[in-house]
């Protein structure tokens, strides 16, 4: 019964019954198995076991040297039992025909033995002409092998065969070959050689411009090929899904709505998920957020790549929220999870500081064995940074067992930002030692770590980072080693910096100017800014000026600062931000003027920020004007009531009222509050080592020596009412 499964025609029953039964002989009995019958028999064949029968009838057919039956039979091994079976009915083969060939060939494609595809292609010449068949085989052997020359050789031996040369599907193999080895000339010399090209040649070209970086050609010959008038021409998913591919790397949101207009108006619009992920790969790139949630509505299948597209939409265009809810959704509904999703996902938490759902997201990743993806984990580490939880990103870099430059940078520019200065000169040590080469941004952020830390050394040995690997003239390094160098104490260094570099933009000027005006320098500050003005072809902007106001405040060039705010205002016509209005303010308080800058916060236009009353209450404290310096405090904190640093300089001005009262009171709103005061630090460095020391911290292994030594030099300093430190040797 199993020879009759899968064999169809009551004819055929009756011929393959006979001959099963023995009772088949060629000439004597009726039913003799012809060629023809038998090959109908193989047509019919569905199963391996009803495949080896008809082999025992082949063999008693006697048919077994029939080129045709053999070819045949080999074919459907390989595609119902093994291809060892396959390679051993082809050995048997006597004499072995172009047909035979090609179904040798054919059978090693469904294989992807590429190599020996073109090992048999090259030893057919001596003896045997390939066919179109064997032909076309080889061309896919040859761009699945990147073997440009072979295939450069075998489109030479079509064009001879006239016969071929007018073969689209060897043309359409052509051109996918020469799109693979990169070369979209030749493939397209190609295609303008068919005078009616198909959809497969059509197709395959655009295909092979969108593969190559050319999608505006992509486009170009999909509108050529829909106003072709040829029978039969007509866009399939494929040639859909490659156009709609190279709209989506142009960002051409016009051309793919025309695209997905034509789907719909020729009853395409959801032909196959591909397609319709293509789509929602368009709208979700170009940030078209509400097309692509009808698109995804729409779908009636969806697979881990349309919820990871919508996901992806959301968490990149402002929709954070929606592709945190949307993936909660998707975990609901048992879909799996792919690295591309829960990356989405991480940004998303990234985006919302939602650390909590982060964590939640880590465990998924966990679950799915995606933790220690290259991709994922650096995800994991941008997400922890950006929620404020260093310690979390520290401990998943220190668990990856493969680590990247890219992971080096986001532990890198994460311990800046959240204020791990020394352990990002760590990471970047580590970086160096391990073979990575930081690039520029890595070197900016490394140098703020730098200015932060304020080592000298290190900044040197950064800059000589910089210098050898040719990143010393890049203007983002330039504008980080002045700032470094100058808040490490060198200003002289800064100087060098800034007076090697050449075409200097208004940044390297702004920085220069602040670097003067941070080591007290605003005559300085202010000739290098008017040589600024006048001896270069910048423009000073917004920056410009807080640089050189905020020089003056350091100075107590209490006119010349007002001079440059008037000229900000009135030549350059920049509107002031509350920067500006904050130094202006702070550049009277120093200079004790408390009324008229109490008068020029008055006629700010809009509501005053934080930072201007925190400089008027700074100069109250100074000048022990309590009375006005309640009133700002008052308003200070109504603005920003939870910024302890405010609550500090009120008690300090109340302490140095000798009110010690109401400073008890405001630290006691303090402890009530649960503000947290950030301790105050100090850095020394010792033969290349950074010590740090800080307030009250009793951890220290020195604790003890250096507490001796800080009352030994206590007693030779005295503290006079001028608020000055004399030493006495």
């Amino acid at each position: 019964m199993g020879l009759l499964f899968g064999l169809h025609g009551p004819h055929c029953l009756e011929i393959l019954q006979s001959a099963v039964n023995g009772d088949f002989v060629p000439v004597r009995r009726p039913y003799m198995v012809s060629r023809e019958s038998l090959v109908k028999l193989f047509e019919s064949c569905r199963r391996g076991k009803c495949l080896s029968q008809l082999h025992s009838v082949t063999i008693r057919a006697g048919l077994t040297d029939d080129i045709l039956v053999a070819s045949k039979l080999a074919e459907l091994y390989s595609k119902y039992t093994s291809f060892h079976n396959a390679c051993k009915v082809f050995a048997e083969i006597p004499q072995r025909s172009g047909h035979v060939w090609s179904s040798i060939l054919r059978c090693y494609l469904e294989e992807k033995r590429y190599k020996e595809i073109l090992l048999i292609f090259t030893h057919m010449f001596p003896n045997q002409k390939p066919d179109a068949c064997a032909t076309r085989v080889a061309l896919q052997a040859c761009a699945e092998t990147k073997a440009f020359g072979l295939g450069k050789t075998i489109h030479g031996f079509v064009k001879k065969k006239s016969n071929f040369s007018s073969n689209l599907f060897i043309g359409a193999c052509l051109i996918k070959m020469y799109s693979k080895f990169g070369e979209m000339d030749d493939a397209l010399c190609v295609f303008r050689e068919y005078s009616n090209p198909d959809k497969v040649l059509w197709t395959a070209a655009i295909a092979g411009c969108k593969l190559n970086g050319a999608p505006a050609m992509a486009i170009e010959l999909f509108a050529r090929m829909v106003r072709t008038k040829e029978v039969g021409v007509v866009p399939d998913s494929i040639t859909l899904s490659s156009v709609v591919s190279a709209c989506t790397q142009t960002s051409d949101l016009r051309s793919g709505r025309s695209v997905h207009g034509y789907m719909i108006r020729t009853g395409m619009d959801y032909d196959g998920l591909s397609l319709s992920n293509s789509l929602l790969s368009l709208y979700g790139k170009t940030g078209s957020a509400r097309s692509a949630a009808k698109l995804f509505e729409k779908m009636e299948a969806k697979d881990v790549i349309s919820w990871g597209s919508m996901v992806a939409c959301y968490a990149h265009h402002g929709n954070a929220l929606e592709a945190l809810d949307l993936f909660d959704d998707m975990v609901a509904k048992g879909i799996e999870l792919n690295a591309v999703v829960l990356i989405s996902a991480l940004q998303a938490c990234e985006a919302t500081c939602d650390v909590e759902r982060g964590r939640r997201i880590h465990k998924l990743a966990v679950r799915e064995g995606l933790e220690f993806d290259i991709l994922v984990a650096t995800a994991l580490i941008d997400m922890y940074m950006s929620c404020c939880v260093p310690d979390d990103a520290i401990q998943v870099f220190n668990r990856m067992s493969e680590i990247d430059a890219v992971c080096f940078s986001a532990l890198l520019h994460g311990c800046v930002r959240n204020g791990r200065a020394y352990k990002s000169l760590v990471v970047f040590r580590d970086m160096l030692a391990n073979d990575f080469r930081p690039d520029v941004f890595d070197a900016v952020k490394v140098l703020t770590a730098c200015s932060e830390v304020g080592v000298l050394q290190q900044t040197s040995c950064v800059h000589g980072f910089t210098l050898k690997g040719s990143l010393s003239n890049d203007p983002h390094i330039i504008v980080s080693l002045i700032e470094s160098y100058s808040k490490c104490g060198s200003l002289g260094d800064a100087i060098v910096v800034f007076e090697h570099k050449i075409d200097r933009d208004v940044v390297t000027w702004s920085s220069m100017v602040a670097a003067y005006g941070l080591h007290g320098k605003g005559l300085e500050a202010l000739e290098l800014f008017r040589q600024m003005i006048e001896h270069s072809s910048v423009t000073p902007n917004d920056v410009s000026f807080v640089s050189i106001l905020s020089a003056c405040s350091h100075a107590g060039l209490v006119r010349q600062g007002i001079d440059i705010y008037n000229l900000m205002v009135k030549d350059y016509k920049l509107q002031p931000n509350t920067k500006h209005y904050a130094i202006v303010v702070d550049l009277l308080g120093r200079a004790g003027e408390l009324d008229k800058a109490m008068a020029f916060i008055a006629q700010m236009p809009g509501p005053v920020d934080a930072n201007v009353w925190g400089a008027l209450l700074n100069a109250c404290r100074i000048y022990h004007n309590t009375e006005m310096g309640e009133f700002v405090a008052k308003k200070l904190l109504e603005s920003d009531p939870c910024e302890v640093s405010h609550y500090i300089l009120l008690s300090s001005m109340y302490a140095a009222d000798k009110n010690w009262v109401d400073a008890a009171q405001v630290r006691n709103k303090v402890r009530h509050k649960e503000l947290k005061v950030v301790s105050g630090q100090s850095v020394v460095e010792i033969r290349d080592r950074i010590c740090t020391f800080v307030a009250n911290d009793r951890s220290h292994q020195d604790f003890v020596q250096i507490h001796e030594m800080l009352t030994l030099l206590e007693e030779k300093m005295v503290y006079n009412d001028t608020h000055q430190f004399n030493y006495h040797a």
